[in-house]
């Protein structure tokens, strides 16, 4: 079917979704007060009944489905995840609503009970207000509002709050996806809320790559450090290496692909943690050892324009190159976690659908962005195979993970705005409206 978004059935579909505000308001509140805290991945299982029950309601037929196996998933924190698909009248395509139940730890510094769901000024805060449970609420009011102006769409529409996004997506899309539920036959076009600010579309996101890297030495006496070997020293020498070489290259390598932030658009490490000597947790005193092993991890962003092994290779070069020159240096280091980078073509239906969209709500052209981490669509695009998907919600992205993160209510109606009609030309194939 072709058909073009009616004047009138814009503003019905506009009304129906105002006619919801404070049921918008409502359900993100009360998805923020499930505190599903990730790590160690708590209340899985009460948000995914909650929203099976809230889609039930609305003709969806539910289905939740626990990642057996996966990392983290235990008896203790069960990794559940829940689809809901409702059918059209007649055969078309489908439009997958894609969001993480999760969130991180809250942190201090804030002036709000994170669970609270507080509205305070036009906005709710708690801990994923932002990331991304007002995402998620947003495209349930969306297509709820869309089934009422348009009960006899094509195709059909799923909606999912999926869990260990913050870790990796492992126990979720990532499960999902390798059972077949993120990728053609199944799914067509999938549309990820996450808060990318409501004028954005996110087309993908760099690469990633974590590795442990241990430095090993030969433990001795304290008092006679001479008789052993320190792999902390040793580790010493890794950093500067990266300081004097690694850095500074990194500092040169830029995109013309639109990172946001800007600072962003060049390759970055962060040394993520450092571990040597004495185990975490001890509050005695120290026993006089020369540590014998060293522990560093990191976290290298690339660009598309890099090759993965490359990436890797550099790394490991400048460590072989320091057991040329210092004595008794040697290392092991081991793949944590890689993703390659994923970018989705300006010309994809469901860009043009949702930069339509952004258009006739906002009154002006979208923005392209590029995430400067990943998140699911890695797992869409590696797995199911389905280059059709791209990240788009309301929120503020740097609120993200942040105290009194908070969501815009007015962003969210807008960003309902924009899901609602950019799913009627994904069902009814016009892209423009």
């Amino acid at each position: 079917m072709n058909e073009t978004i009616r004047a009138t059935d814009w503003d019905a579909l506009a009304a129906a979704i105002e006619r919801r505000r404070d049921d918008l308001v409502a359900l993100t509140q009360d998805l923020i007060r499930i505190p599903t805290l990730n790590p160690p991945g708590e209340a899985y299982l009460e948000a995914c009944e909650y929203l099976q029950k809230r889609l039930q309601q609305q003709g969806f037929q539910v289905e939740l489905i626990r990642a057996i196996g996966a990392p983290g998933d235990s008896d203790r924190y069960p990794r559940w995840n829940m689809i809901g698909r409702r059918e059209g009248r007649h055969t078309g395509p489908c439009v997958h609503f894609n969001s993480h139940t999760d969130v991180v730890a809250t942190g201090s510094g804030w002036t709000f009970d994170p669970f609270g769901a507080e509205v305070h000024e036009g906005r709710i805060y708690g801990r994923g207000a932002c990331d991304m449970k007002g995402g998620l609420a947003a495209s349930i009011i969306a297509v709820e509002a869309f089934v009422e102006v348009f009960p006899d769409y094509p195709g059909a529409i799923e909606i999912s709050g999926t869990a260990d996004e913050e870790s990796g997506g492992y126990g979720g899309v990532a499960f999902l996806a390798e059972k077949g539920f993120f990728g053609p036959p199944r799914v067509d076009h999938v549309i990820i809320p996450e808060p990318l600010n409501k004028d954005r579309i996110c087309l993908g996101h760099r690469g990633v790559w974590w590795a442990e890297i241990e430095t090993h030495g030969r433990i001795a006496h304290g008092s006679m450090p001479f008789l052993g070997d320190c792999a902390v020293r040793h580790m010493g020498a890794v950093l500067q290496s990266f300081e004097d070489n690694l850095y500074p290259a990194l500092a040169e390598r830029t995109t013309p692909m639109p990172i946001v932030p800007d600072g962003a658009r060049q390759s970055t490490m962060n040394v993520n943690s450092v571990h040597g000597g004495l185990a975490d947790g001890y509050d005695g005193f120290p026993s006089a050892c020369v540590p014998d092993s060293c522990r560093m991890v990191i976290d290298r962003r690339f660009l598309i324009e890099e090759d993965l092994g490359e990436v890797k290779s550099e790394v490991t070069a400048l460590l072989d190159d320091l057991g040329e020159v210092r004595a008794g240096f040697s290392y092991d280091i081991r793949d944590i976690f890689e993703v390659c980078p994923t970018l989705t073509e300006k010309t994809a239906p469901v860009v043009r659908a949702v930069a339509g969209a952004i258009e006739q709500v906002l009154g002006r052209q979208a923005e392209f962005v590029i995430s400067p981490g990943t998140y699911d669509q890695k797992h869409i695009d590696r797995i199911g195979k389905l280059k059709d998907c791209i990240a788009y919600g309301p929120g503020i992205l740097d609120l993200a993970h942040q105290p009194d993160e908070y969501v815009g209510i007015d962003d969210m109606v807008d960003s309902a705005k924009v899901m609602a009609i950019a799913l009627h030309g994904l069902l009814y194939g016009d892209q423009a409206i």
